[in-house]
């Protein structure tokens, strides 16, 4: 597994806080030459075993081709090269209208397999709010013009949860979505970060956080019509097509290794955790070991977002006591041969239901 960071952006969305720089051609050739030489450095410890590149950002698809090609040769280079079983690009649907055709079909070219579009919402008024720089119309022309390319696993990003989001709106985004026929879903629930100009906004009075009923019922809303439409709820926040589960996705969740490249790209040996900086100027590289309780949580967390569950001997073993039988009986886990699972009905509060447990 292998992540890379692509931190640039045109502009930059009022609720998010990642690292990112505005997207400049003098910026770009020097970034590349960063990621090449921390694959060269790092090309030990990079695991073939689920065969998965991820592109992710910031926005990737401001990268110009020919930086792209150029951090893939030095990965085939290194011996990490493709084809991968899924190569996810993520992109922003402005770009993607504004190159054409011919940049998605080179995208395919260089292997891309599975694009992730951040779509967000298909209402106008929301989306300015929200300072992407696409349109609903722009959202539904790049999607036609990936699967024109011959594209076909593309994933739609969603958010809910605002408190300037109708029920009436998120429900005709939902099924603008599923009009489209993406393979799989991911939708996420607005958080105030710290650092982002929604948090500002939030602490001058100009923006309220979305109630919990809202947010509640939005997501419930989303579930009932994901679900009559085919769709898996096979994570929290993801939804697929039977067979277009996200395989790097789940290699997290999995608590798989992967190698993140890029500033502020996080890596994961199996036992440890590690960073590079947020800078792109000069990115150290920063590690810590987790300990055994630390390795007991996580496992315990990331299994119980999905919808395969915990293993029931691991839980059994690492729980509070009692915790367990307390969960059963309130129909907050349900038992499912050797594994035990948060219901859909009860996704919604599942870190309140982890919390239970550790």
């Amino acid at each position: 597994m292998i992540y890379v960071h692509v931190p640039f952006c045109k502009s930059f969305c009022n609720y998010c806080d990642f690292y990112s720089e505005i997207a400049r051609e003098d910026k770009f050739g020097r970034y590349t030459d960063q990621i090449c030489e921390e694959i060269r450095r790092r090309k030990g410890e990079m695991d073939n075993s689920l065969r998965t590149l991820y592109f992710g950002g910031g926005t990737p698809s401001v990268l110009p081709l020919g930086d792209l090609t150029r951090i893939l040769l030095t990965l085939e280079e290194c011996g990490h090269g493709g084809p991968y079983t899924e190569f996810t690009m993520e992109v922003n649907p402005e770009d993607i209208v504004e190159r054409g055709l011919p940049y998605v079909q080179s995208l395919k070219a260089l292997g891309v397999n599975r694009i992730s579009m951040g779509v967000q919402s298909f209402d106008d008024e929301l989306l300015r709010w929200m300072n992407r720089r696409h349109s609903a119309d722009g959202a539904r022309k790049a999607f036609r013009l990936v699967r024109e390319a011959g594209i076909g696993n593309i994933s739609l990003d969603l958010i809910f949860g605002l408190s300037n989001l109708s029920d009436e709106v998120w429900e005709d985004t939902i099924r603008e979505a599923l009009a489209l026929g993406p393979e799989h879903i991911s939708c996420y629930q607005l958080t105030v970060e710290g650092d982002s100009v929604l948090a500002q906004r939030l602490e001058n009075g100009e923006y309220e956080e979305a109630d919990e009923e809202l947010c509640r019922r939005q997501y419930d809303r989303l579930c009932t019509l994901l679900g009559e439409a085919g769709y898996r709820h096979y994570e929290i926040s993801n939804f697929a097509k039977p067979g277009f589960e996200a395989i790097h996705n789940q290699g997290y969740w999995q608590r798989k290794p992967y190698v993140g490249l890029g500033p502020s790209a996080h890596s994961f040996s199996g036992r440890n955790r590690s960073w590079n900086d947020a800078s792109l100027d000069d990115y150290s590289h920063t590690e810590e070991s987790l300990s055994v309780e630390d390795e007991k949580v996580e496992t315990l967390m990331l299994s119980l977002r999905t919808a395969k569950g915990a293993d029931g001997e691991f839980l059994m073993a690492n729980c509070i006591p009692g915790s367990i039988d307390l969960l059963l009986k309130e129909g907050a886990l349900v038992k499912i041969g050797r594994r035990y699972r948060i219901p859909e009905d009860h996704f919604f509060v599942s870190d309140e239901i982890i919390r239970t447990l550790v």
